[in-house]
């Protein structure tokens, strides 16, 4: 006997399980199966644990330097076993509420691995035993992506880690090698950092965070060198070996090989579409050379009836990325299509966090736009003074002629949280002076968007800046 549903959700994960609960709002039911538990990789083993520890860690180095401040006997003893309890229950409390929300939004959940049998039925290994059948009318395919491996550095869970088996470490170890200059590395390396462990970071290019531009990523190198990280840029990890009760990891850098001494080793070199193993061939979906799944502006592949969203269809690999193509896959297969994706924006929590939305100034100069860029310190923001967080800025990016902003971006104090408003403005095609007139609530954070366009306009109010002529935009 065969379960019967609308839609068929193969990944439980940021962009299934949203899809799950947008389709039980519009009418249709579904059946969600993951080989894990719900929330995916990003509920269970990144954004959300990884944050959790992010903040852990940050508090305590902000006890560390509290003295500065006045405060006599501030340093706390950390028991980092109960902070990585407190993460996995809050996490828990997350998993259980995803199955809550997909219950009552007519969605069941089923565990274990599918694989399509034709385009409309699919095969359920479950998790428990044995096998179950699922017919759908629609099929939406959100498996997400997985750990790259590089030869010699097999990930064991004891020696050499990937992100989730760094979150669940029980101790601080003392020496930490990350072989990976670009998120995932520095954010987990960061966090060992601020507890005290000594990190090596290995980055194969000539720069870290190779996707974002380097005036943004500057103050975070300039802080992980106040962390004590040691960065070797266009080297390559060789190989490893157990010395004593230690690890030594050799490396080739630009000098000659190195070797590092150090207790763990994790590895983020990057992340695969995980697309092998459930039948998409067999059924016709198209997919490119490195195993994504091609999809139009719906999120529809080359088979009919199949979608696919998320880190499956190409990068970026982000967890909201994913949560909005899951409204749109949805939306379609409601017969509601919505307007196509638009720009998603980029949050990369280091220390200090980077934010982005829209065109960087590379890009719209490649495109050959003439461009207004606008530049405020947050060291001249009254509110990051007082809360002794001063390091980075704010930009942003706009098309000369009209002063439309293309792209704006943060590097500094609370930028994830700062980028929402950039969000708007890019979407909503705001312009410079728009921004600039919206009063903002002072003293905050969020004052250095306002400060940036004005800047790019000319006349910022709370840093000096050479006289310049106005802008002229055509009538």
């Amino acid at each position: 006997m065969s379960i019967k549903t609308d839609v068929l959700i193969i990944g439980g994960g940021p962009g299934g399980y949203v899809a799950a609960i947008k389709l039980g709002q519009l009418g249709k039911t579904s059946v969600v199966v993951d080989r894990d538990k719900l929330g995916g990789e990003c509920l269970n083993y990144g954004c959300i644990p990884s944050k959790a520890l992010i903040a852990a860690a940050g508090r305590a180095l902000k006890a560390k330097k509290a003295k500065e401040a006045g405060f006599e006997d501030a340093v706390p003893r950390i028991d980092w076993a109960k902070v990585v309890a407190w993460k996995d229950q809050m996490v828990g409390g997350f998993v259980h509420n995803v199955g809550v929300l997909i219950k009552g939004n007519k969605s069941q959940f089923l565990k274990g691995s599918a694989r399509f049998a034709t385009a409309h039925e699919a095969v359920v290994d479950k998790a428990d035993g044995g096998t179950e059948t699922v017919e759908f009318e629609h099929a939406i395919v959100a498996t997400g992506s997985e750990s790259v491996s590089i030869p010699g550095f097999a990930v064991d869970g004891r020696n050499v880690l990937s992100s989730k088996e760094a979150l669940d470490l029980a101790e601080v170890p003392a020496a930490m090698a990350v072989i990976g200059g670009g998120v995932i590395g520095l954010e987990m390396g960061t966090i060992f950092a601020k507890l005290g462990t000594k990190v090596t970071v290995v980055e194969f290019t000539d720069a870290l965070l190779p996707v974002i531009e380097k005036d943004m990523v500057a103050p975070v190198a300039r802080n992980l060198s106040k962390l004590g990280v040691d960065v070797l840029l266009g080297s390559k990890a060789k190989s490893w070996a157990k010395k004593g009760k230690r690890l030594e990891l050799e490396v080739e850098t630009p000098d000659g090989l190195k070797k590092v001494a150090c207790d763990k080793i994790l590895l983020a070199v990057g992340r695969a579409p995980r697309s092998k193993g459930l039948g998409l061939e067999k059924i016709g979906v198209e997919l490119d050379k490195r195993g994504h799944v091609v999809v139009d502006t719906e999120m529809l592949s080359s088979v009919p009836n199949v979608y696919a969203i998320g880190d499956l269809v190409g990068q970026p690999y982000l967890a909201h990325k994913a949560s909005r193509e899951g409204i749109l896959a949805a939306q379609s297969i409601a017969g509601k299509a919505l307007e196509p994706r638009g720009h998603v924006p980029w949050a990369v929590f280091t220390d200090p966090e980077i934010s982005w939305v829209g065109m960087t100034e590379a890009e719209a100069k490649a495109a050959g736009i003439k461009t207004l860029v606008g530049r405020f310190p947050f060291a001249a923001s009254g509110r990051a003074q007082a809360v002794r967080d001063t390091e980075g800025f704010a930009k942003v990016v706009a098309d000369a002629s009209d002063l439309r902003i293309l792209g704006a971006g943060f590097v500094g104090p609370n930028a994830s949280d700062l980028v929402g408003e950039a969000c708007l403005a890019v979407s909503l095609g705001a312009t410079l002076e728009q921004v600039a007139q919206t009063i903002h609530p002072h003293p905050t954070l969020n004052e250095v968007f306002m400060e940036a366009c004005e800047a790019a306009l000319g006349h910022p109010i709370h840093v000096l800046q050479v006289k310049r002529e106005p802008p002229k935009v055509a009538a």
